[in-house]
């Protein structure tokens, strides 16, 4: 009985130093990997000076991605309420809001705004 007990404790010590092991070593290849201390998504680069202005261009990007995204989130429960407020005039209004995406999505594209590859 004592001899499994020591079993079971060094099967678990050695995992434990094997683990702490590998958490070194892929540790030490993260430090080393300068990707991973980019920027991502932010619109600047850490090395210029903080008080410069964030570019347009990533502003508009990012305005125009919280509107579609807000306007597909209330897209959703107005699809289902269309069973709620009778079929056809619960048509009408997901029809009426649908276009007015794309007409926004139309505007969009027609005023370059979508076009920040130059």
């Amino acid at each position: 009985m004592l001899i499994k007990k020591i079993f079971f404790v060094l099967i678990t010590v050695s995992i434990r130093i094997l683990l702490i092991i590998i958490n070194v070593v892929v540790r030490k290849k993260t430090l080393l990997d300068g990707l991973k201390n980019s920027p991502f998504e932010c619109g600047f680069l850490p090395k210029e000076l903080p008080r410069n202005p964030i570019s347009l261009r990533f502003f508009l990007v990012a305005l125009v991605f919280l509107i579609f995204d807000v306007e597909l989130i209330l897209l959703f429960p107005l699809i289902r309420s269309t069973k709620i407020l009778f079929f056809l005039p619960g048509v009408g209004l997901v029809s009426f809001f649908i276009v007015s995406l794309i007409l926004g999505l139309y505007y969009e594209i027609n005023t370059g705004g979508l076009n920040w590859a130059k």
